[in-house]
């Protein structure tokens, strides 16, 4: 990529578990001169940075976001292989950078735009080195375990020495108090000196310094264990949650074996190019995407789809990288570089949770601004208006607002609701459930129609051609001609002429000028003979059918297949039909949908008895058929205008305008790459009930988040009140902080242990 004004620069952060830590560094990092954007995930635990290209910014970052308490080191990358420079069986050296671009042992290919439009350079992650790996140190070896612990003994020894020498009891504990407060401040200082005046860590400083002005030494002191000991507890839970997504990258193994020179090399799996031919041996996890070229074996694809049963996988077939070879050795052309392959996609999925933010998150953020300003200012009034105005003791109004200061922190409820959607991802990508961020995950659970492509979709997508009319042509030219158009075409239909060619062993004329005409058929020519193939509607527009043709096609229609028809030269040269069965779950699919309330389209370019009779097999859902992609578009369109909330499933190219047009779109696994870049989420199934596995996946988050909320706005006015009324001060003020962030953690965990389909 040709060198441009702005670049995309990624880091590592150690020691953000919340999103109040993100964003003071979010802030602070705003304010590195140079920087255009600055992106945190607390999810993987990540920085990124849009900043001008030729200027060195990243000394200031580090030492910016590090004054802030937090460790920070760039990504290791590696450059983006150049093509011409590699055949089919070459392995990419590795060149390690200074900049990053993408966490968890995968990189990105795709451009991205800065502020000024200018498309930013992008590189590829070292797939060895996933981000978030530090989380698997124990607690007591991390900054804050150490702090925790050192503050722990100060605290026993004061103790000690004030049972031993009582005269020295305020003085010891203040002393105690000092080893976890005093980094404690200076990490406030710096947020107030970078735009977060208003940080936990300010509002614990002032509410331990207020306690010792006021003689609750050792209260201040056991305040600030108790503090520490609960950001311990959210590093651990937050790390749980980085757990679930490193796990996603420790599927794809690290090497791979393919043949150079006759032998079988052992390279980086990172290196291998689209094209090379890997051997898998029984046994191993496949490196890479791709698809079998010889051999055949049984591959367990639980660790990527969430499928328990493993699926007989033969030449032709595709395979998915992570997954588990079974007894047969497979030899496997590679279809996707390390940065795009499955495990890539999914993580990338997972990753980008923090950024698309879902409508509640957005409204809680904006919330969480005026929230702790607000606590502040009440904090303030309880330790001052009671005293002036009604003669109330300083002392203990003083504390009581002290105590209201430790329950103005927001983490609590700012964390609430990614917590829950950054868990919800990680579950639905275990289960083959891609989805598009956290707002794509909302919508669905609101969803009240869905509708379905047919071929490929509803249908296995696999049709077999069943019948071959040559009106005024052989029956074998009507084929080869047919198969010579449907070259041009990955549809099901164009696939099945093909399929009966080979095996027909015809050989196919050479055809010039073929192209796929959406939603209509296909066109070219073979030598002077001019060719399209397409519905009958189509063909009819171009060359009137006979009553007689016109019968024999409404014939086959009636026995439930697609029928095509052939122009030659705009005549009617013949008819081919094909059958396609519904999957194997889509009538429990459908039928899910419909027993939970929601409208089920069918929308289809076939013709109308054909759609029938796969509809009645299904359980008689509504049809549309003998669509165009613009009609499909429009009737989504119209579903949105009634009030519905539309979700469109398909799989094909020509459903890409109407994935786009619906509230969610969402693309069968064995759809195409354009299908699946419109789509909004994703069956790497390629089930129907997987739609419905989706809406309850939406609806179960969307509880916990409820959840969340209420438990940290709950705790939050509980001990609010408790604390006016004198019943609750300094500890459990700390634990309605912590306590509550710790709680909501571990309740979006749960997320995670939804059982499976």
């Amino acid at each position: 990529m040709a060198s441009s004004s702005i670049r995309e620069t990624r880091y590592r952060v150690d020691g953000m578990d919340c999103a109040s830590c993100a964003a003071k560094i979010d802030t602070a990092v705003r304010r590195v001169a140079g920087v255009e954007d600055v992106t945190v995930s607390v999810t993987v635990g990540t920085l990124t940075v849009l900043h001008a290209d030729g200027g060195d910014v990243g000394p200031a970052i580090v030492k910016k976001v590090g004054s802030l308490g937090y460790g920070l080191a760039p990504l290791s990358v590696v450059p983006e292989p150049d093509p011409a420079q590699l055949d089919d069986h070459a392995c990419c050296g590795h060149d390690h950078g200074n900049h990053a671009l993408h966490s968890h042992g995968h990189g990105h290919a795709h451009s991205h735009d800065g502020p000024s439009g200018s498309p930013t350079n992008t590189v590829s992650i070292s797939a060895s080195q996933p981000a978030g790996s530090y989380g698997a140190a124990p607690w007591w070896q991390t900054t804050k375990g150490r702090l925790t612990i050192a503050c722990g003994i100060a605290i026993a020894a004061a103790y000690g020495i004030g049972k031993l020498m009582p005269a020295t009891e305020p003085w010891v504990f203040t002393l105690a108090m000092l080893v976890g407060l005093l980094p404690i401040a200076r990490r406030a200082v710096m947020a107030a000196r970078f735009g977060t005046p208003f940080s936990i860590e300010m509002l614990m400083t002032v509410a331990a310094a207020g306690a010792v002005v006021i003689g609750a030494g050792e209260e201040a002191a056991m305040v600030v264990f108790l503090f520490l000991i609960g950001e311990l507890l959210e590093g651990v839970a937050a790390g749980k949650a980085r757990a679930s997504i490193q796990a996603l990258s420790a599927l794809v193994p690290k090497s791979a074996l393919i043949e150079m020179d006759g032998k079988m090399v052992e390279v980086p799996a990172e290196s291998l190019s689209v094209g090379a031919v890997i051997l898998v041996r029984p046994g191993d996890r496949l490196p890479a995407d791709g698809i079998v070229v010889a051999g055949d074996s049984s591959v367990d694809e639980a660790p990527v789809t969430g499928e328990s049963t493993p699926v007989l996988k033969e030449a032709g077939d595709g395979v998915f990288a992570g997954t588990v070879n079974g007894e047969g050795a497979l030899r496997v052309r590679v279809t996707a570089a390390a940065a795009d392959n499955t495990i890539a996609r999914v993580i990338r999925l997972v990753e980008e949770a923090q950024e698309m933010k879902a409508p509640t998150e957005r409204f809680i953020d904006r919330f969480s601004r005026y929230y702790t300003p607000a606590v502040v200012l009440v904090a303030a009034l309880v330790a001052i208006v009671p005293p002036l105005l009604f003669g109330g003791l300083w002392q203990d109004w003083i504390y009581k607002g002290l105590a209201l200061l430790l329950i103005g922190c927001p983490c609590a409820l700012v964390i609430s609701t990614p917590a829950a959607i950054a868990a919800s991802l990680s579950a639905g990508a275990r289960r083959g459930l891609l989805i598009k961020g956290g707002a794509v995950l909302e919508t669905i659970g609101k969803i009240t129609a869905v509708a379905f492509d047919k071929t490929g979709t509803l249908t296995e997508g696999k049709p077999k051609l069943t019948d071959v009319i040559g009106f005024d042509r052989r029956e074998s030219e009507v084929i080869a001609h047919a198969a010579a158009l449907g070259q041009v075409s990955s549809h099901p239909l164009a696939q099945a002429i093909l399929a009966r060619a080979e095996s027909d062993g015809l050989t196919l004329p050479a055809v010039e000028g073929a192209k796929a005409l959406g939603g209509r058929g296909m066109s070219g020519s073979v030598g002077n003979t001019a060719l399209f193939l397409g519905s009958p509607q189509a063909a009819g527009a171009r060359a009137p059918l006979t009553g007689e043709q016109q019968a024999r096609i409404e014939a086959l229609q009636g026995e439930g297949k697609t029928v095509s028809v052939l122009l030659a030269n705009g005549a009617v040269a013949g008819a081919l039909a094909v059958r396609d069965e519904p999957r194997a779950d889509a009538v429990k699919g459908v039928k899910a949908l419909t027993e939970a309330g929601l409208r089920v389209v069918m929308l289809t370019g076939d013709n109308r008895r054909t759609a029938g009779a796969i509809a009645d097999r299904l359980g008689g859902i509504e049809v549309r058929a003998e669509l165009l992609p613009e009609d499909k578009q429009r009737i989504i369109g119209e579903l949105k205008a009634e009030g519905f909330a539309v979700a469109k499933v398909g799989d094909g190219i020509n459903d890409a305008p109407a994935l786009a047009a619906a509230d969610v779109g969402i693309a069968i696994g064995s759809g195409t790459d354009v299908a699946l870049e419109a789509a909004d989420a994703a069956s790497l199934h390629a089930r129907v009930a997987d739609i419905d596995a989706m809406i309850k996946l939406s609806r179960a988050t969307l509880r916990n988040i409820y959840q969340n909320i209420t438990a940290a706005l709950g705790l939050k006015a509980v001990f609010l009140v408790t604390t006016i009324a004198g019943v609750t001060g300094l500890w459990p003020a700390i634990l309605a902080d912590t306590g509550a962030t710790v709680l909501v953690t571990m309740n979006a965990l749960r997320l995670l242990r939804l059982p499976e389909k």
